[in-house]
């Protein structure tokens, strides 16, 4: 089953492969391959597993919508250490939602996001088609504002009481890059 865990999609920073998933290996991976396997293809823990899981089981995409990331492998260890892709991917009105993560506190404020973030917004606007990008964050997550910024996303507005959150509804700040504003490099 080791071809289950071979992407077509891979970037490539100075520190970082990237590894793009699909939700057609997704449900591959949960149908044919062992829990270590795929834990260790993805790097996270019973939580991201279950969570992975619970996608295969009760759909990943819809009609409408879908999703595609990359896996962070770090070179040095060749361990996964986080994604960074798209969620809420709408096909017919080529849109999408930002994500990105590390899975542990240690691995972030080096840089390492704004080396890949910008190859994954490329391949989004080139092989996605997409023509907007948008990333939904909250007002106190800075370095993730600076991010955006960096990247040039422009603030839109704030999205009232939008996701549920330790017992409370919290907003977020909405951030769009078009495809028109992308500066390739």
């Amino acid at each position: 089953m080791e071809n289950l865990f071979q992407s077509e999609f891979q970037l490539e920073t100075k520190r970082f492969h990237l590894k793009g998933v699909t939700p057609t290996m997704i449900h591959q991976m949960y149908l044919h391959s062992e829990k270590d396997a795929i834990v260790g293809f993805f790097g996270f823990g019973e939580s991201g597993y279950e969570r992975y899981k619970s996608l295969h089981e009760n759909g990943i995409e819809t009609k409408d919508h879908s999703l595609f990331f990359f896996v962070i492998v770090d070179k040095h260890t060749d361990l996964a250490i986080g994604n960074c892709g798209f969620h809420s991917w709408n096909k017919e009105h080529k849109k999408a939602e930002i994500f990105y993560n590390f899975f542990n506190d240690e691995d972030k404020g080096k840089g390492s996001m704004s080396e890949i973030l910008p190859l994954v917004l490329d391949f989004g606007f080139k092989n996605l088609d997409l023509n907007r990008i948008q990333g939904l964050v909250a007002d106190y997550n800075i370095p993730s504002i600076k991010l955006l910024f960096k990247n040039g996303f422009v603030k839109e507005g704030i999205l009232r009481e939008d996701y549920f959150d330790n017992g409370k509804f919290e907003d977020s700040v909405c951030y769009s890059l078009l495809k028109s504003e992308w500066k390739s490099f």
